[in-house]
C-alpha cells in the first residue's frame, strides 16, 4: 500500500481514498482474507486515507468464506436468501410462462374472465328473457288444446292459461336464480 500512496507534489494530485473491492461474484473472483483487509484499512488510516467498502460486498464475502458463522453471527438473508442465479433463473421462468400464457391466447385457447363473465350473463338474461315470454306465445294454444282434449262444453281462458304458467315460470326461474356462476 505505501508504494501506491502518491507523494505530496504540485504535478499530481494527492492520495485521499482507499477503496477496497471484494470481487467475489458469479464469475468466480478473489476475496481478500479480513485478516489482510483489516491491515490493509489500517496502513491507509495511518496514512491518513479515507478507506470504502461497498458493505453489501463486504457481507458477500463473509458469507463466502464462513467468517460471519465463524463469528457466532448468522449470515443476513437478504432479499430473502435468494441468489443471482436464482432469481435470474425464476426471471426466465416467468417470462417463459407469460409468453405461453401469450401464444395460448392467441389460439383462443384462453379468454378473458371479464368478457367470458360478460358472455355467460348475456346468454343467461337471454335464456331468462325467453322463458319470460313463453307463457304469452303457448297460452292460447295451450288452452285451445286442453279445452279440445276435455270435451265439449268445457272451455279454458287463455289469459287464465297465461297466469298460471307466468307463476310456475317465474317460481322455476326464481330458484334457478340462486345458482351462482364463478369463474375464478
Amino acid at each position: 500500500l505505501s508504494a501506491a500512496i502518491r507523494p505530496r507534489s504540485a504535478h499530481a494530485p494527492r492520495s485521499r481514498l482507499l477503496v477496497a473491492e471484494q470481487t467475489a461474484n458469479l464469475a468466480g473472483g478473489a476475496i481478500w482474507p479480513l485478516e489482510q483487509l483489516n491491515d490493509v484499512a489500517s496502513a491507509a488510516r495511518e496514512a491518513g486515507l479515507a478507506t470504502h467498502l461497498d458493505g453489501a460486498r463486504l457481507l458477500n464475502a463473509q458469507v463466502a468464506t464462513g467468517t460471519l458463522k465463524e463469528q457466532g453471527m448468522a449470515a443476513p438473508a437478504v432479499g430473502g436468501g435468494t441468489t443471482f442465479l436464482q432469481a435470474k433463473t425464476a426471471n426466465e421462468v416467468l417470462k417463459a410462462q407469460e409468453r405461453r400464457i401469450r401464444l395460448q391466447k392467441l389460439k383462443g385457447d384462453l379468454v378473458d374472465k371479464a368478457r367470458a363473465e360478460t358472455l355467460i350473463f348475456r346468454l343467461a338474461r337471454e335464456e331468462r328473457d325467453g322463458w319470460v315470454t313463453w307463457p304469452a306465445r303457448v297460452a292460447a294454444l295451450m288452452a285451445s288444446e286442453l279445452a279440445a282434449t276435455l270435451g265439449e262444453g268445457i272451455t279454458v281462458e287463455a289469459a287464465v292459461m297465461q297466469k298460471v304458467l307466468e307463476a310456475h315460470v317465474r317460481a322455476q326461474l326464481d330458484s334457478l336464480a340462486e345458482i351462482r356462476s364463478g369463474l375464478g
